[in-house]
């Protein structure tokens, strides 16, 4: 049965092309002689073959080229949008290296302030040794002119007393009348004498007393005017602090003092001495003074730069919704978006407490700066620094990523302050009005 079909197949394949290639002639005549060029059937199937493959590959040659164009064309257009890719890449860059400029140039005003303010507390100790020293002087001089008093009050009792020992013996030698008149006109010349005396030297003490009350004057307006200066350097270091949302009064009982020791007898001062006004400004002084030194012990401290270069705010302070599954939520952070890998800096110099992975945070890196001040920053992608390491200002301490809960690159900022988180943004506008100033 499969042999007949086979059989069948090929008789019908036979007679297929016996029908599309049957045996040709080509008549050939040359002059009267006729001639015949026969063609059989392989040579026709030859052909047709060659014929398929060649018209096959002048096909192929054309699509060929025309792709080959199209692919070119692409390619061009790819490079073109590159270079203007890149073009626009150098433009980026060019703007990021002129802001670090601008922000080096700034830090470096700031630190110039920081100068200014401590060449100003300089001056200021070295003029209130002056006024001590001057004060030191008046005293002495007040204290000679008492003793002057004195003096001058036991001379007149002397002569009060050689006046009543004269008139005693006038009573006693009063037949020697040649005697008592010469004695009583001695008594008398040694009373003008004495008179003269007493009244020079009142008047030098009164000379003295409005020299003390100059010089009290004058030192008094000096310790104005310092008390004065003072105030302004704690009031533009207070309006700094305000700025960043923190209460003066508890920063300065967070900052480390050691004045609780004191002791002593207790010694009454009188009341009403020459010297009390200028002492009470002394003491005025001289708390103020600690006050601003206090502060000023602070500023360096205070995180008032932000951590990154270049950076925009993708997530504010306080109530927002949850950008992971939308409901509302409290947020104790800045979220600052910038590219991935971006250099993070620290903020102020301090002490790193945590530097490892800390649960949604990701990567987290914890700096505390003293006077109740801690600054966090999460998210990271790798971390430079180790647990205990003492860090500078503006000192590298980790790259930007997407670490724990996160939907993309940026940096999760916080600001602590006795364990109560505040606004970070608010201690960079505190920065920048700093370095306006």
């Amino acid at each position: 049965m499969g042999k007949t079909e086979n059989t069948a197949f090929r008789d019908r394949w036979a007679s297929a092309l016996n029908r599309v290639f049957p045996e040709r002639q080509i008549v050939v005549r040359t002059d009267e002689r006729v001639s015949y060029l026969r063609i059989g059937k392989s040579p026709q199937i030859a052909i047709s073959c060659m014929l398929i493959l060649f018209s096959g590959w002048v096909s192929f040659s054309s699509i060929s080229y025309f792709l080959t164009e199209t692919i070119l064309s692409s390619k061009d257009s790819q490079i073109s949008n590159a270079r203007y890719a890149y073009q626009n890449l150098l433009d980026e860059v060019a703007e990021y290296q002129r802001k670090f400029i601008s922000i080096t140039s700034d830090l470096e005003e700031n630190h110039g302030l920081m100068l200014g303010l401590v060449e100003q507390n300089t001056t200021l100790q070295q003029n209130l040794s002056t006024v001590e020293q001057e004060l030191r002087v008046t005293e002495a001089d007040r204290l000679s002119v008492i003793s002057m008093r004195e003096r001058l009050k036991s001379n007149l009792d002397e002569i009060q007393d050689n006046l009543h020992s004269l008139t005693s013996r006038n009573y006693l030698l009063r037949d020697d009348l040649d005697t008592i008149e010469s004695d009583l006109q001695l008594a008398l010349r040694e009373r003008n004498v004495a008179l003269i005396d007493g009244k020079r030297l009142r008047d030098y003490v009164a000379e003295l007393e409005g020299h003390l009350g100059n010089l009290q004057d004058t030192q008094i307006n000096t310790i104005d005017s310092l008390t004065d200066r003072t105030n302004e350097n704690i009031d533009a270091i207070e309006k700094v602090i305000t700025i960043a949302g923190i209460d003066v009064a508890a920063l300065l009982a967070a900052s480390p003092r050691d004045d609780s020791g004191k002791g002593g007898p207790f010694i009454a001062v009188p009341d009403g001495l020459p010297g009390d006004e200028l002492k009470n400004r002394l003491f005025t002084l001289d708390n103020r003074l600690a006050r601003l030194q206090t502060l000023q012990s602070t500023m360096p401290y205070m995180p008032l730069a932000p951590p990154l270069i270049t950076y925009y705010v993708t997530s504010k302070f306080g109530k927002r919704q949850d950008p992971v599954n939308g409901k509302w939520s409290m947020h104790y952070g800045t979220d600052l978006g910038a590219t991935n890998k971006s250099s993070i800096f620290s903020t102020a110099p301090g002490v790193i407490t945590y530097a490892g992975w800390k649960g949604k945070y990701g990567n987290l890196v914890e700096v505390d700066h003293g006077n109740g001040i801690k600054t966090r920053y999460g998210h990271l992608s790798k971390i430079t620094v180790k647990k205990g390491q003492e860090i500078g200002f503006f000192e590298k301490i980790g790259l930007v990523g997407s670490t724990g809960r996160s939907t993309g690159p940026h940096l999760h900022y916080e600001i602590v302050f006795n364990n109560k988180p505040v606004d970070p943004m608010n201690f960079v506008k505190a920065g920048r009005y700093v370095f306006q100033e």
